[in-house]
């Protein structure tokens, strides 16, 4: 049975490295697939990727798991940086990231748990009208910006960022505990 992150996360507060090792090993893959889908830089994913376990080692104390869970924060802190590097090179893409943020609290610890978190994001995006699941698997699954949403489906601009706010929305109500 492995080890679970609030145990990881004392050990590392102790400074034992081997933990660190292991929740990179268990959440680098996760963080590197939202980092690239975000940035489309794999160097500066990488970049971000280390900086992220870094903080981890420096600050594994500021962890409040009654706040969520691990892997939800790593993935805040992760796209948070990747906004700001987007943000550095093109301001506006950086904001529309912003706008659309979605977190499900959960403990990805277990492949049942995943299995079960995946059935309900999979329920949630067949409960959005075509439109809006469309607007947002370009948006989260493809990366793509508002803009880009907007050039692709010949929809206006405005049109594409109302569905994506409004399927949103609709996903923080089905999937909050």
């Amino acid at each position: 049975m492995s080890t679970s992150d609030a145990a990881l996360i004392q050990k590392i507060v102790q400074r034992d490295e081997s933990a660190l090792a292991a929740l990179y090993d268990r959440y680098a893959g996760l963080l590197s697939s939202v980092l690239n889908r975000i940035l489309r830089d794999t160097q500066a994913s990488e970049e971000i990727l280390q900086d992220v376990f870094f903080q981890l080692w420096r600050n594994a104390a500021q962890f409040d798991s009654g706040r969520g869970s691990l892997p939800g924060w790593l993935v805040v802190i992760a796209r948070n940086r990747a906004i700001s590097r987007l943000r550095r090179h093109n301001p506006s893409e950086g904001e529309e990231l912003l706008e659309t943020s979605v977190i499900v609290p959960s403990n990805l610890e277990s492949a049942v748990v995943q299995q079960q978190l995946l059935g309900r994001v999979k329920g949630a995006l067949e409960n959005l009208s075509a439109d809006q699941r469309a607007a947002i698997e370009l948006a989260y699954f493809e990366g793509l910006t508002h803009s880009e949403i907007a050039s692709r489906t010949g929809d206006p601009l405005g049109t594409v960022k109302t569905r994506i706010r409004t399927a949103v929305e609709s996903l923080k109500r089905t999937l909050s505990p």
